[in-house]
């Protein structure tokens, strides 16, 4: 009895050091804001499935797209925010469509 639970408590304590049947990681929201006609901050650490959430602190409307068209807020009003979460295959470059100087970068990790 005892030399059954204890072979039991060690599979289970090798399938933990695999990972297997642990809590991976949730996926995140970001927060990017955009002022002064420029993303804050610039370059973002993100993963795929993870939420990225578009402040427009400008008087004036403003896109984040990716270059590759892969994702887009569309057009985010003075005071308006959108969100985008990030598909698998997301472009890791951005900008706004409307002002075209402004960029830019996400560091995309894959999924846990």
């Amino acid at each position: 009895m005892i030399a059954r639970r204890l072979a039991a408590l060690s599979v289970v304590i090798g399938l933990a050091s695999l990972g297997v049947g642990s809590t991976s990681a949730r996926p995140k929201t970001v927060e990017v804001t955009i002022e002064h006609f420029a993303f804050t901050p610039a370059n973002v650490a993100v993963a795929a499935g993870d939420t990225i959430v578009f402040v427009n602190n400008d008087i004036v409307p403003h896109t984040a797209t990716a270059t590759d068209n892969s994702w887009t807020t569309g057009e985010i009003a003075h005071g308006a925010s959108a969100r985008v979460t990030l598909p698998q295959k997301a472009g890791a470059d951005f900008f706004c469509e409307l002002h075209p100087v402004m960029k830019g970068h996400l560091t995309i990790a894959p999924p846990e």
